[in-house]
């Protein structure tokens, strides 16, 4: 009974977040390398990333964040990906830059997408996590979100999440909080280490590889002439409603339910438990 109750909250999440108000690729979006790999179409509303033998390509935001929440309507790869990644990420520039990750791990046919999160802060990163999905991402448009606030961050797919990487600048633990970011997507070959560590090659016979999106949406602080939009980022939640409830938001008791289901049915890797990884003791954020 309680799986058919979480289905069925999977599924409500994912018909509210279809209703995102979409976004136009042409005002928002520059197509930034691959030529004509990348596409926008129907007026603005489709965006569209190839892959061949020659060339990926890819395309970032006009504007800069800092903080805000992100939502965009992907439709992954179809068949044969293995050797292809597909990203959607937010990041700075420079060698300490941030950066917050989401890349899709194209696999063989029949077999599921691996979906690979990180979190890099001041040039580090090493805080993978990784998940299956609990649907098939090459079949339909689905939504993957980044919920960036003062406080945490948030992966969410149509609208569950399935990260949590919160502040604890407390225990000396750099967050992502000084530095605008961009966002961008890419389609590219990683056939050296996408699929089973790279022995799984990219089987150009399939290509074009192409990757959608849509309904991109961004409730979030633009960052111009060196300030944020936003009034405060330390706004209380007693300042806070309606459309700027990111700001403070956190997991309620729902949230928190339907992350440890994800977490506990679906996480393939976790650095946090790596303990060959970190032989002389796990990452301080790690510690509960």
């Amino acid at each position: 009974m309680k799986v058919v109750l979480v289905v069925v909250c999977l599924v409500m999440s994912s018909l509210v977040m279809m209703r995102a108000q979409a976004g136009d690729f042409y005002q928002d979006f520059d197509l930034t390398w691959g030529g004509q790999r990348a596409k926008i179409s129907q007026g603005g509303q489709l965006l569209t990333l190839s892959l061949d033998k020659y060339s990926g390509s890819g395309f970032q935001s006009k504007d800069e964040y800092l903080f805000g929440r992100i939502d965009m309507q992907l439709m992954l790869v179809p068949g044969n990906s293995a050797g292809t990644v597909t990203t959607y990420y937010l990041s700075s520039q420079g060698p300490t830059h941030d950066e917050i990750d989401f890349e899709f791990l194209g696999n063989l046919s029949g077999n599921p997408y691996i979906v690979h999160t990180n979190v890099f802060t001041q040039g580090k990163g090493n805080r993978e996590q990784q998940f299956y999905l609990w649907f098939d991402p090459t079949k339909a448009f689905h939504t993957y979100s980044i919920l960036w606030n003062p406080q945490r961050i948030l992966f969410l797919v149509d609208n569950v999440p399935i990260r949590e990487f919160d502040n604890k600048e407390s225990m000396g633990v750099p967050f992502p909080n000084k530095q605008a970011m961009r966002i961008y997507s890419s389609l590219w070959n990683a056939d050296n280490w996408a699929t089973m560590g790279g022995r799984v090659k990219t089987d150009w016979t399939q290509a074009p590889f192409t990757a959608s999106y849509r309904n991109f949406n961004a409730n979030a602080c633009p960052w111009t002439a060196g300030k944020s939009s936003c009034a405060s980022t330390t706004t209380t939640s007693s300042t806070t409603s309606g459309g700027d409830m990111w700001q403070t938001q956190a997991l309620d008791t729902n949230g928190k339910q339907r992350l440890k289901w994800v977490q506990k049915k679906f996480m393939i890797y976790n650095y946090c438990t790596d303990l060959k990884r970190f032989p002389q003791g796990l990452p301080p954020e790690c510690k509960k």
